[in-house]
């Protein structure tokens, strides 16, 4: 498989993730966003909507949008499950990660924040942005979580895939974590677990040097 991804997009990095838990090889081919190489003519005919991830199956097939990325990849390869089997238990780790993939991070995305600024709002008016629906929904993950190991359960699962990029998001914009001990929890467990560690911006191809 091959994954078009940039190092430090949350969306690529939770299919990393995703691919890493379920212990999938793949080549990662780096789109330099601030190169602005998601724009051009030759990714323009791997993803039409200048975005990624993008990857390529084993087959030849491409996929965009990281949830259906996501979802392929657990039906494809159920091994080892990111999901429970119980359908309501299923419904409620799909809830929290669309909080996430659906409320919070297209708010913060840099195509979002770039029209913010060209409509005149200034550094700090778009960093009240980013902080508000960040915090709005790391307070409801925070309470529809569960109390112990991971988001729910012992096992790092979707919720898991999507909760940790985010939390690598609020740190870069300086967002507070200290009032959600729940999420903090998780994080703490998927630092030392080495799928996590694998997925994570620092540790891609395309990381600038420091």
């Amino acid at each position: 498989m091959e994954l078009y991804t940039y190092y430090r997009s949350t969306s690529s990095y939770r299919v990393r993730i995703a691919l890493a838990l379920k212990g999938l090889a793949y080549q990662s081919l780096p789109v330099n966003l601030l190169k602005g190489e998601q724009r051009g003519e030759a990714y323009a005919r791997v993803n039409p909507q200048g975005r990624v991830p993008a990857l390529r199956t084993e087959g030849g097939d491409l996929l965009v949008q990281s949830p259906a990325i996501i979802e392929f990849l657990e039906e494809a390869y159920p091994q080892p499950a990111l999901l429970p089997a119980e359908p309501i238990a299923r419904a409620k780790v799909r809830g929290v990660a669309a909080i996430i993939g659906c409320d919070v991070h297209p708010l913060h995305n840099v195509s979002v924040l770039n029209q913010l600024r060209q409509l005149g709002h200034d550094d700090q008016q778009v960093n009240q942005w980013i902080g508000h629906w960040i915090e709005q929904g790391l307070a409801a993950v925070e309470q529809l979580i569960g109390n112990h190991g991971f988001c729910f359960g012992n096992e790092p699962g979707l919720a898991d895939v999507y909760l940790i990029p985010q939390l690598y998001a609020a740190e870069r914009f300086n967002i507070d974590l200290s009032g959600y001990p729940r999420i903090r929890r998780v994080a703490a467990l998927a630092a030392e677990q080495p799928a996590f560690a694998l997925a994570h911006p620092a540790n891609q191809p395309d990381t600038p040097a420091q």
